[in-house]
């Protein structure tokens, strides 16, 4: 097992290196268009090819990358800091405070919250710049992908309330903040930081399944959801596999996310 998360680990590193440094890797850009080489096979100056516009494959899916790869943790970072004070208020305060933050987390349990988010992002214009669209993207998903995490916050900070160093730091004069920054916080870091982290997998799913139904990063901005919709275009992939690369650097991914959470769940 050590192996297997160590090849993780370097998976991660790598397709990290690759996001930040995109603009070298691939100095064609994403968006510059070769009108007389559409739908080119591999070469030297275009390691993948290029698209039916005549855009390099390889620039495309380094920038596509970056977008899902860099935007998911903002928003999983943005859902984790909901999650923290909806959920760290509602066990601190307890009471009625604590019932209607429990209702608030179960209406948006039940909601169901990719097809809301599918709406929504349809209704937006179809004229949006790339920018706004990833923007509004990943806000969207920030602000309905927190409740199952607050519901976890919530409830580690009533046990936490109900300990006996907690009942000793009240006694001592401390409350308010200065209770939950010296006490509470420090003991719901490492819930805090899970949530975080089980959080960036579960949105680049996300993004891809937008992507994929044309509802994701708006063009020409690329994305991995947006190359997976490229797919539905080909119709000769078992002569072309290297266009396959953006659902294999996907599946490899998410896998690499996965191992490293089953890590930490065998800690746990």
């Amino acid at each position: 097992m050590k192996a297997v998360r160590f090849i993780a680990i370097a998976v991660l590193l790598i397709t990290a290196f690759v996001v930040l440094f995109a603009n070298y890797l691939a100095p064609a850009g994403y968006e510059q268009q070769f009108r007389d080489l559409p739908q080119a096979g591999p070469s030297l100056h275009h390691p993948l090819g290029t698209d039916d516009l005549g855009r390099d494959c390889w620039a495309r899916l380094l920038f596509g990358m970056r977008v899902s790869l860099t935007l998911a943790p903002l928003a999983a970072f943005f859902t984790t800091v909901l999650a923290g004070l909806v959920g760290g208020i509602a066990g601190y305060c307890g009471g009625w405070i604590e019932r209607c933050c429990k209702l608030l987390i179960d209406f948006f349990l039940s909601v169901p919250w990719l097809f809301l988010l599918i709406t929504v992002r349809a209704v937006l214009p179809l004229n949006i710049s790339p920018q706004a669209s990833v923007t509004v993207t990943f806000i969207l998903l920030g602000l309905l992908g927190w409740a199952a995490s607050a519901r976890i916050i919530c409830s580690g900070a009533k046990d936490l309330m109900k300990s006996e160093f907690v009942w000793m730091a009240r006694a001592a004069g401390f409350s308010g903040f200065k209770l939950i920054r010296l006490h509470l916080l420090p003991n719901l870091k490492g819930a805090l930081f899970a949530q975080f982290w089980i959080s960036i997998p579960v949105f680049i799913i996300a993004e891809a399944n937008l992507g994929a139904l044309g509802l994701g990063v708006a063009e020409p901005l690329p994305s991995l959801g947006s190359l997976l919709r490229e797919l539905q275009d080909a119709i000769t992939l078992r002569l072309e596999p290297w266009r396959l690369l953006p659902l294999a650097v996907l599946i490899v991914v998410i896998s690499s996310f996965q191992v490293l959470l089953n890590k930490q769940e065998v800690r746990v």
